[in-house]
């Protein structure tokens, strides 16, 4: 009632999708919960919590439920078909009906549009599509799964830019009016955007046709580059239900050529638990492979992606969990790299850092164990691009560890919830090209990963080449060093703003964008004085459509180079790492939730051998 104080009748986490109703007569509870399983049901209690008893059964999501006056029905949201319907269960017998709309009504005349979307053969080709009407609103097929970037400026925009995929043709309701069509495929496609003035219809259901000539920008595949996105979540907390076979046409609508679905919990439930397999999954094809790998969970060490398991996850698949029993630090990200490794499988570090961490700030917590590891020779691949709040302060780390010299490339993940309405960016929207030649095969994709062949974008194509050398490859030269010749090329979707070289960590070269800033070819003279690297990177000062990130942002694995036969050092970023890991081994030391006094002395002695790795390399 209203002005009495609440009281708490049972405490559950439910993903936010308890949605608690009470009945008619004030008697019974009706809420969703997960409890026991991957997803939520519909469950009742008594109005002071006790005794709750499951109400429907299934995989798939029933949430929002709602009592009938009589007190005798619920009604509810369910995504067992995928897409989101409304049913009605009976309380007393458990029989369900999903309720179908008969009619729609709009608020203003209305138009068919059907649209059809081809290549330069006139094949159809899946697609994104984004329709909007003259006041900013998005539109979809009826039957579509709507998808809306929740990272928009609204001083830019009233709405969120929505889209959906299609398979090559797609009939919608639009208002009559002009609408913006706009049609991408990922970063080796044209955009084609365009208005077109839809006539109303009158309640006939004859459509206004639209066909779309998409063209290509380039052809990677051709000359072995194949496009992952390393960290997908096939199911996390959205309102849709998916599975590999649209994961398959999502990411064939994005145009990408290899999807991990990394298996993770989402608070106390992991809804992709059943789908790992070792293999491709059956949805794959020649040009789509689909792959179940795993997210590993702490706060505490920091999130790691693995891929290529070949035998099983690794459960509970987190720690570090406060108040738990997994409230421990053990399993370290170390022992978790080993577990993999021991399965055949690659590890790395994934959405890394949304601010450039600095030791000295003791404000912060600095436990992130990526230096550790990267010390002890655990770590495959760095997330370069990711879902970060600034992807140049995850470059910032990356250049100093490369400044100390270990050799890690570049790959890219979204982080994309693919079964959510509302998120930032789709499947496919961070991806890595790597050039592991033809066929596409899931095993020498990661090896060619594993040697530095890749190239990470959310929208820019970059090719480098240091004295015919290419990514991943290194450049020897003698003693005193010399002069390197790298050859640059970018090609874009959207413009681009800065096209840099850059050295151990600093620009070197700003390649000059002329024109529609999309494209630039470049042969450039660098001076080498000492061991290190050399990347190239792309990026814009803003967020620029379809590229539905921070800003559009690509960088290359590095090209190595050896001057003298020594190897790369950098006594201020090893320093800087030491410091990293004396903050991190403070906070070890205040823990204490281990499961023995042998679990804490494996990780700080973990932690001396890491620091002692940077001191050897800075010869302290």
């Amino acid at each position: 009632r209203l002005g009495v104080p609440g009281t708490e009748i049972r405490r559950e986490e439910t993903t936010w999708k308890a949605g608690p109703d009470w009945s008619p007569d004030g008697r019974r509870v009706a809420y969703a919960s997960y409890l026991g399983r991957q997803w939520h049901q519909l469950w009742l209690m008594t109005d002071r919590g006790a005794g709750p008893v499951q109400l429907t059964y299934g995989e798939y999501d029933a949430t929002a439920p709602r009592w009938s006056p009589a007190g005798d029905r619920i009604a509810y949201v369910s995504n067992e078909t995928g897409n989101t319907s409304l049913w009605v269960v009976d309380v007393g017998s458990g029989a369900r009906r999903q309720l179908q709309p008969k009619q729609r009504t709009y608020l203003g005349p209305v138009g068919r549009l059907r649209l059809v979307v081809v290549d330069t053969a006139g094949k159809p080709v899946p697609a994104r599509v984004s329709v909007r009407g003259s006041d900013g609103r998005s539109f979809a097929p009826d039957d579509a799964w709507r998808h809306a970037d929740d990272g928009f400026d609204r001083s830019e925009r009233r709405f969120e830019y929505g889209y959906f995929h299609t398979s090559g043709s797609s009939t919608l309701t639009v208002p009559a009016g002009d609408v913006r069509i706009e049609v991408s495929r990922g970063p080796e496609w044209k955009v084609s955007a365009g208005t077109h003035t839809v006539g109303a219809t009158l309640g006939s259901r004859t459509s206004q046709a639209v066909r779309v000539v998409l063209h290509r920008l380039a052809d990677l595949p051709s000359r072995g580059w194949y496009s992952g996105d390393m960290h997908v979540h096939m199911n996390y907390g959205g309102a849709y239900r998916n599975d590999p076979a649209r994961l398959a046409f999502q990411a064939k609508a994005e145009d990408l050529h290899l999807v991990e679905n990394l298996i993770v919990n989402k608070e106390g439930r992991v809804p992709d638990v059943a789908w790992f397999r070792p293999d491709p999954d059956p949805a794959s094809d020649a040009e789509t492979l689909v792959l179940h790998g795993q997210e590993y969970h702490t706060s505490f060490w920091g999130h790691v992606g693995l891929l290529g398991l070949r035998e099983h996850l690794i459960l509970p698949g987190y720690t570090a969990y406060a108040s738990t029993p997994l409230a421990s630090l053990q399993p370290t990200n170390a022992r978790v790299f080993d577990l993999a490794r021991s399965q055949g499988a690659v590890g790395g570090y994934v959405h890394p850092y949304d601010l450039d961490p600095d030791p000295s700030d003791t404000s912060r917590a600095l436990t992130h164990a990526l230096p550790v590891d990267a010390a002890l020779g655990k770590v495959d691949y760095y997330e370069a691009l990711g879902f970060v709040d600034d992807p140049m302060a995850t470059a910032m780390v990356w250049y100093r560890l490369l400044n100390c010299g270990f050799r890690l490339p570049a790959g890219a993940g979204t982080d994309a919830m693919a079964n959510f309405a509302s998120l930032r960016g789709p499947v496919g929207m961070n991806r890595v090209f790597v050039r592991s030649g033809a066929p596409l095969e899931h095993r020498r994709w990661l090896a060619a990963l594993k040697a530095g062949r890749s190239f990470a974008t959310n929208g820019p194509l970059l090719e480098l080449s240091v004295e015919g050398r290419g990514l991943g490859d290194q450049v020897a030269l003698p003693d005193g060093g010399g002069e390197v010749t790298a050859r640059v090329r970018l090609r874009s979707i959207v413009p681009v703003d800065h096209l840099e070289l850059v050295r151990n960590g600093e620009v070197v070269r700003t390649i000059p964008l002329e024109g529609d800033r999309t494209s630039a070819e470049a042969e450039v003279r660098i001076p080498v004085d000492r061991s290190g690297w050399l990347v190239l990177r792309a990026r814009s000062d803003r967020a620029i459509e379809p590229v539905l990130d921070l800003f559009p942002y690509a960088t290359t694995s590095p090209v190595y180079l050896s001057v003298g036969g020594r190897p790369a050092r950098s006594k201020r970023d090893a320093e800087y790492f030491m410091a990293w890991i004396d903050r991190t081994r403070a906070a070890v030391e205040r823990h204490q939730e281990w499961n023995s006094e042998g679990e804490r002395r494996e990780v700080l002695d973990m932690l001396a051998r890491a620091r002692s790795e940077y001191a050897r390399r800075v010869g302290k």
